[in-house]
């Protein structure tokens, strides 16, 4: 029974809930008013767009498949790389301002 079902799924299913992902991470950076919030929304994007290039990689009739998964552990790594450094620099926020609400951070405002 769940090999069936397996074997009914295809591209245009991961492709939409890619894209619905990747939507729904949109909605969520640019709707937050919290750092936090933003950051999440941001990461939720680069994880729809991992899916979106296994999906290729995966469904591709290429002499290279694993081109899709080099490109994903990239984007892990510079999404580590961002949620740390984001993380740092809202924590430092939130030090001298006491908030990490984005609409009450003007530090670059002389």
């Amino acid at each position: 029974m769940s090999t069936l079902f397996l074997a009914s799924v295809g591209i245009e299913h991961f492709l939409t809930v890619g894209a619905l992902l990747f939507c729904l991470g949109l909605m969520i950076a640019l709707g937050k008013r919290n750092a936090i919030g933003v950051l999440m929304g941001v990461e939720l994007m680069l994880n729809a767009v991992n899916l979106t290039l296994l999906t290729f990689s995966r469904f591709s009739e290429s002499d290279r498949p694993i081109a899709g998964q080099t490109f994903v552990a990239f984007i892990i790594t510079v999404a580590a790389a961002e949620a740390a450094v984001a993380l740092a620099l809202a924590m430092s926020v939130y030090r001298n301002r006491e908030t990490v609400d984005v609409d009450q951070i003007n530090l670059l405002k002389s």
